[in-house]
């Protein structure tokens, strides 16, 4: 099922239901990541709540954190692993880079990652065989799918849907960022991620930064592949990481420009560094004496 084309209006429109507490209120289907990943979207989900947003937020039934205090729609679909499951492979996975360390993506990829990434990406292909819970997502009239990248499923469940995209991470791996966004990021003076450079490289290290862009290149596919496989057979079309990331309306970006290597940023690159700060109270404006 192939998306059709969006509105030149629409990533306005969409920044504008996220941000704005003018904007009419709308429904949003989020579909997050389980662990740490929902932490940090969680609160911006209940400041959407707030502002009088309808919210759907879909899960697997079998979860560590996802769902849990979120005073919303939850709809949920069964998955064939287990909590303790999880546990074992990602235990497996902290024990192994505890002990020895996996410093290449190769390694990272084909080690002991490698069986925690395969149940993460299966969860997509266990929503869409639920098939009450998919004809409830087409008859809901969403605005929009706010989402994790991280296994792909949101993107997937948006470009089946033909909705507007709204992604919420800090990091996106595997060049994902630049080619979704067309936003280059040349290996001459971006320093890649397991480079350990600086953004003054010597020729020598210029060199090593491209072998390790083309390494990601090689071996991103491998790490994605379940997932884009999974994407492909939902869509019933063969379809690759451009094809998902490509359509995303807005890229909301947990950092700050100024922590980054200086490049090029394009106008639906939304740096949000600090949102999950807790607020603390205003300074005082009586200036504190020091001490004689």
């Amino acid at each position: 099922m192939a998306p059709s084309g969006y509105p030149s209006s629409l990533p306005l429109c969409v920044c504008l239901f996220l941000a704005s507490g003018f904007a009419q209120a709308g429904r949003l289907l989020v579909v997050p990541m389980d662990g740490s990943h929902w932490f940090t979207m969680q609160m911006t989900v209940e400041k959407l709540l707030q502002r009088g947003h309808e919210v759907v937020v879909v899960i697997p039934e079998e979860s560590w954190q996802l769902g849990k205090s979120v005073n919303c729609t939850v709809k949920t679909y069964s998955i064939p692993y287990t909590v303790e499951d999880m546990d074992r492979e990602f235990k497996h996975f902290s024990y192994t880079q505890w002990k020895t360390p996996e410093q290449s993506m190769y390694s990272l990829i084909t080690g002991s990652v490698k069986y925690f990434l395969e149940i993460t990406f299966s969860h997509c292909r266990s929503l869409f065989k639920d098939k009450k819970l998919v004809e409830y997502l087409k008859q809901s009239s969403f605005d929009a799918v706010f989402l994790d990248p991280f296994h792909l499923c949101g993107l997937t469940v948006a470009k089946y849907l033909s909705l507007p995209s709204v992604i919420f991470a800090k990091d996106i791996f595997c060049d994902n960022l630049e080619e979704g966004t067309q936003c280059p990021s040349l290996p001459s003076y971006v320093p890649r991620l397991f480079s350990k450079s600086a953004d003054t490289m010597t020729f020598k290290e210029r060199v090593w930064n491209h072998l390790i862009y083309f390494e990601e290149r090689a071996f991103c596919s491998y790490y994605l592949k379940t997932a884009v496989e999974i994407a492909s057979e939902v869509l019933q079309t063969p379809v690759t990481l451009t094809d998902l990331y490509s359509p995303v309306s807005i890229w909301l970006l947990r950092t700050d420009f100024v922590f980054n290597f200086p490049r090029p940023v394009m106008p639906n690159m939304v740096f949000v560094g600090g949102i999950n700060c807790l607020q603390r109270k205003p300074l005082s404006k009586v200036p504190v004496k020091e001490p004689g």
